[in-house]
């Protein structure tokens, strides 16, 4: 396995780590949250090197050149691979604008402790293989929200149940399979455990009411970060791909359709801001998760774009609530409330993200929604039709939610509106990454389509996973190869 040139993984892990240490020694001094975007910078330029560093290596894995958990760790448990090396950036980027969008007079509410012990967990978790270490850290991540929905003084009783039930199947299901041949049919009840701790960690109807629930309860800023980074969908790419045979992947992605649309009718009639938001990243997940279990090289290259561009945008989409409802409280979608003079960049920031969530042209989630479609349609035509309904369900709901929001009569306030200075800089960020990811998708489209191909391939290898319509797409290939190395135009 190739080396990196520096130990990236093992350093961007430990530095919020030891900055949440920092934080706590710091107590209650108006300079902590200072302090605090400076580690989450500086855990997201490490994690960019480590892309970086990856990228040149040209090879489709690597780990660190010198551990520091030699003692701890096996040294093959941390490693980077064309499918984490993407999320891992997209994951530091999260918590650093999350954690710049933080007003003062918020941080007591909003724990940036927990927050960085919860970026160390994720960056963990995305640079885990297939281990026990990986159920360990799948299954701590879920303790930060329960603190904080306790401390808050709230009935956690919803969270719990369904998180104590993920560590269950999870625990349950990877114990079972590592006692059986994960090449025989007896890992079929130890696959079926870990999808269905998989689906219930992705909020897929019927389990996702913890997802409504956190959102109604917790913070806002807690809510997107442990929800927008998908990490369901990476569970099910590390746990259930590798093993599960087609028939159960093609249960999950009608299951996952079924959630998508659903959720998108639901996002169109609440009447409230928060809510709206929780159904519309339940939506738009989803529809990563149905393109994850097409396992085509197209279907799984567009639902690998589509969760950066996931996200990228709804991130930035969530930033935008989370501001506003810092300074007006909830946010009711009953009434028109003019905010758009007291706020023209969150206004247009909101309309760009929430777009660009739906696959809007010139936007970077255009071209992951357009290969997704292709690589259902392939397969089963009336998946796409069904994608395209819950595309558009969302996107009304953006537009409603956009009018009801900054349209209507102003209504002028002595509180200060305006973007502070660290807001423009998350916001100017996201922007730019939306854009150019929509303008020029040619780079990421190029390697997320490598790494669908490998990812299909290393399927393959396992007997219990045949698939005739996979091994002729592998074979023939040509068509494919061509679909993704042509210049891709937004003009339509």
């Amino acid at each position: 396995m190739t080396e990196l040139h520096f130990p990236w993984i093992e350093v961007s892990i430990l530095t919020p780590l030891l900055g949440a240490v920092w934080i706590h020694l710091l107590g209650a001094r108006a300079s902590v949250l200072r302090h605090a975007i400076a580690i989450a910078s500086v855990t997201f330029a490490l994690t960019v090197g480590e892309l970086l560093d990856f990228i040149l290596l040209g090879a489709f894995e690597a780990h660190d050149r010198r551990l520091f958990l030699d003692w701890l760790f096996d040294r093959d448990i941390f490693v980077v691979d064309e499918l984490s090396a993407f999320q891992l950036p997209l994951a530091a980027l999260i918590f650093l604008v999350i954690i710049m969008s933080t007003l003062r007079t918020k941080s007591p509410r909003f724990s940036l402790k927990a927050a960085l012990i919860s970026e160390t967990l994720l960056l963990a978790t995305f640079s885990c293989r297939t281990s026990w270490t990986l159920v360990a850290l799948l299954a701590a991540s879920t303790i930060p929200p329960f603190l904080e929905l306790r401390q808050r003084g709230h009935c956690t009783r919803i969270y719990t149940l369904h998180m104590s039930l993920f560590v269950a199947l999870l625990v349950g299901g990877w114990a079972w399979l590592s006692m059986v041949d994960v090449n025989s049919p007896a890992a079929l009840i130890p696959g079926a455990l870990l999808t269905a701790a998989a689906l219930l960690r992705s909020g897929i109807v019927p389990f996702h009411l913890w997802i409504a629930d956190l959102f109604e309860k917790g913070t806002l800023g807690t809510a997107i970060l442990f929800t927008t980074p998908l990490v369901g969908a990476y569970a099910v790419m590390r746990l259930v791909l590798p093993i599960a045979p087609s028939w159960a992947l093609q249960s999950i992605a009608i299951l996952s359709l079924l959630t998508a649309v659903y959720a998108a009718g639901m996002a169109l009639v609440q009447r409230e801001a928060r809510r709206m938001f929780c159904y519309i990243m339940l939506s738009q997940s989803s529809l990563v998760l149905v393109g994850l279990e097409l396992v085509t090289p197209i279907g799984l290259t567009g639902a690998l774009c589509l969760w950066l561009s996931v996200g990228l945008s709804l991130t930035g989409f969530g930033i935008t609530l989370r501001s506003i409802e810092a300074r007006i409280s909830r946010i009711s979608l009953v009434d028109y409330h003019g905010l758009y003079r007291q706020m023209p960049i969150f206004s247009g920031f909101f309309l760009l993200t929430g777009l660009a969530s739906i696959g809007f042209p010139a936007t970077v989630g255009f071209v992951g929604m357009e290969l997704l479609i292709e690589g259902a349609v392939d397969i089963y035509p009336w998946v796409g039709t069904m994608v395209v309904i819950a595309a558009a369900l969302n996107g009304i709901t953006v537009l409603m939610a956009y009018f009801r929001i900054f349209t209507g009569r102003h209504n002028p306030t002595l509180i200060p509106m305006h973007a502070r200075r660290s807001e423009q800089v998350a916001v100017l960020i996201l922007s730019l990454l939306i854009l150019v990811g929509g303008l020029v998708p040619q780079p990421g489209v190029a390697s997320r389509y490598h790494a669908a191909t490998e990812l299909t391939r290393q399927r393959q290898r396992n007997p219990m996973t045949e698939d005739e319509t996979v091994a002729r797409i592998l074979d023939a290939g040509s068509e494919e190869q061509n679909v993704i190395t042509r210049p891709v135009s937004v003009s339509h």
